[in-house]
C-alpha cells in the first residue's frame, strides 16, 4: 500500500432567487425533511476548503458534501496533513461526505485507438494516470471513502471509443472485477455516467448495470452529462430505462442549446432536465441517497456565484417537487 493509504489510515432576478436560496435559517428546517442526502461538489464553489464548506453549510444550509478536488489538487494527490485539515473542516462545519469522488478509470482503455478525450487536462481529475495505475486509484479511494466515513467511490467507463464494440466484453469484466474488490471492503462503486466515456447516456447505462450485475456496481446518474451527450430526453426517456434499485447517486446540473445549436452547460433551472419532475421520480422510485450539485455552469462570473445561482435553481425544484 502507497505511503498516502498507510498514513491515512494508522446577478438580477437570479441574485435574487440566490439570496433567498442561501437563506441559513430555512433552509437549514427544510434540509432535514428531505428523503434526500442534498449536497454539493465542494470545488464547484472553490478551491478553498474552508470557504466552500462555509458556503455549503451556513449558506446554503446543508448537512453533506461530495468530495473531489480540494486547494487545486484532486483527493488523490492530497498529502496525509491535508486529509487531516480536510476532516477537521469537516467535523467544524458538522459536514457528511455522501462520496468519494474519485478519476477512477478515466483514462484510455489498453489497446484500443486512442479516445479523442484523453489527456485534456481534465480540471477535475488527478493528473490523468495510465491504466497500470487505476489498481493504485482504486486503492486509495477505497482508503479515501474509509477515512471520510463514507462507503461510495465514484468511477467511470473509460475515455470513449468511437467504436467500443470489440473492447465491450473486456471492459465489463474489468468495472466488474474493480467492483468485487470494492465489495469485499465494504464499498459501491458508482459508476458516472459522463459524457466523454464510454457509458454516457441512460440507454448505455442501462446496458452497462445489465451486462455487469454486480450488487458492488450502482449507478451515479447524471442526466446533464447524457444530454451533454446527445440525450435530449434523457429525463424522461432515458431515465425510464434505467433499473432504479442500481441508482445510489445522483448529479444535479443543466444542459441547453446555445445560439448556434451546441450543448452547453445552463443553470440548474435551465434547460432539457425538468428537475422538479426528475426529484418527483427520485423520490417515487424510493432514491435516499445523494442528489449532489455539480454547477458546471460557469455564467454567473465565478465559480462560487456560479453555483449560488445553480443552488437557488435546485432548491426551487427541489421544494416544487416537494422534497425539501
Amino acid at each position: 500500500m502507497s505511503e498516502f493509504s498507510r498514513r491515512s489510515f494508522l446577478c438580477g432576478s437570479a441574485a435574487a432567487a440566490a439570496a433567498t436560496a442561501v437563506c441559513p435559517f430555512r433552509a437549514l428546517g427544510q434540509a432535514s425533511k428531505s428523503p434526500f442526502k442534498v449536497a454539493v461538489i465542494s470545488d464547484e464553489i472553490s478551491s478553498d476548503f474552508d470557504n466552500a464548506c462555509h458556503v455549503v453549510a451556513q449558506e446554503f444550509g446543508l448537512s453533506w458534501i461530495e468530495l473531489r478536488a480540494m486547494w487545486g489538487k484532486n483527493l488523490m494527490d492530497l498529502s496525509s496533513n491535508q486529509i487531516g485539515d480536510a476532516q477537521k473542516i469537516l467535523a467544524k462545519y458538522k459536514l457528511q461526505v455522501t462520496d468519494i469522488a474519485s478519476p477512477l478509470f478515466k483514462t484510455d482503455w489498453p489497446g484500443a485507438p486512442r479516445s479523442q478525450y484523453s489527456s485534456k487536462g481534465d480540471m477535475h481529475a488527478a493528473a490523468e494516470a495510465t491504466f497500470k495505475q487505476q489498481g493504485e486509484i482504486l486503492e486509495k479511494s477505497i482508503a479515501l471513502a474509509k477515512t471520510f466515513n463514507t462507503n461510495k467511490v465514484r468511477c467511470f467507463d473509460f475515455w470513449r471509443i468511437d467504436d467500443v464494440a470489440p473492447y465491450r466484453a473486456a471492459i465489463d469484466d474489468k468495472l466488474r472485477s474493480a467492483a468485487d474488490t470494492a465489495g469485499k471492503q465494504g464499498i459501491v462503486l458508482v459508476l458516472e455516467n459522463e459524457f466523454e466515456c464510454n457509458t454516457a447516456t441512460g440507454r448505455e447505462a442501462t446496458r452497462t448495470l445489465n451486462a455487469v450485475q454486480s450488487p458492488h456496481l450502482a449507478l451515479n446518474w447524471d442526466p446533464g452529462n447524457a444530454v451533454m451527450r446527445g440525450e435530449l430526453d434523457a429525463f424522461p426517456a432515458g431515465w425510464d430505462m434505467l433499473p432504479k434499485n442500481r441508482i445510489h447517486h445522483c448529479h444535479v446540473k443543466n444542459a441547453i442549446k446555445d445560439e448556434a445549436g451546441k450543448i452547453v452547460w445552463a443553470p440548474v433551472a435551465k434547460g432539457y432536465v425538468n428537475w422538479t419532475a426528475q426529484f418527483r421520480a427520485l423520490q417515487q422510485a424510493g432514491y435516499t441517497d445523494a442528489v449532489s450539485l455539480e454547477t458546471h455552469w460557469h455564467g454567473g462570473g465565478t465559480p462560487e456565484e456560479s453555483s449560488r445561482v445553480s443552488w437557488a435553481g435546485m432548491k426551487q425544484a427541489l421544494t416544487d417537487a416537494g422534497v425539501f
